[in-house]
């Protein structure tokens, strides 16, 4: 099983308590990052931008990484997106399916710097859900949802059974077709 590059981190943080406002407002983020070093540093991005507190006079009360409950099952997962091309802002929506969440992330960031080249550092998720199989849209995640659905062997190559009648060299070419 491949680790998966991108973890979903939930950052709960706010402004330094002052003489003026002894309990300050508490904000909760939920962040796709690498590392958790890197998710504060988006955290405070998006507080610099949202609510004008910045990493010199705030503090991060807590961080954790969200875990997947089931990663054994897989789910149909849709993911709202907002990225900066060469023309400008856009808005998306994609439909993945995988057994984890962030496996779906890793293949998101996969997909759009391959289809859009679009770097990872242009790219902001603004939303994640788990979504039924009759409200999935995109026919590349609807196609699997047919109990028929079937992978059929396509080049099958004989071994030998056992040890011994495995040789190095052939006295003639193997035939990898299915006849």
């Amino acid at each position: 099983m491949v680790a998966c590059k991108y973890h979903q981190y939930q950052i709960v943080g706010r402004h330094v308590p002052t003489e003026k406002d002894a309990s300050p407002k508490i904000y909760r983020m939920k962040m796709w990052a690498t590392d958790a070093v890197r998710a504060k540093s988006k955290f405070w991005y998006f507080m610099s931008l949202l609510k004008k507190v910045k990493r010199a006079n705030g503090q991060i009360i807590s961080c954790n990484e969200i875990l997947e409950r089931k990663p054994t099952t897989v789910k149909n997962y849709g993911v709202w997106v907002r990225y900066q091309s060469r023309t400008g802002y856009h808005n998306m929506y994609k439909e993945f399916r995988d057994v984890t969440m962030n496996g779906a992330v890793d293949q998101l960031y996969c997909e759009m710097g391959a289809r859009h080249r679009v770097r990872a550092s242009c790219l902001q998720i603004v939303k994640t859900a788990t979504i039924p199989s009759n409200l999935c849209k995109r026919t590349a995640v609807t196609m699997m949802h047919d109990p028929k659905v079937s992978f059929p062997i396509q080049q099958k190559i004989v071994r030998p059974i056992s040890k011994s009648l495995k040789t190095v060299f052939k006295y003639k070419r193997p035939a990898a077709c299915m006849m």
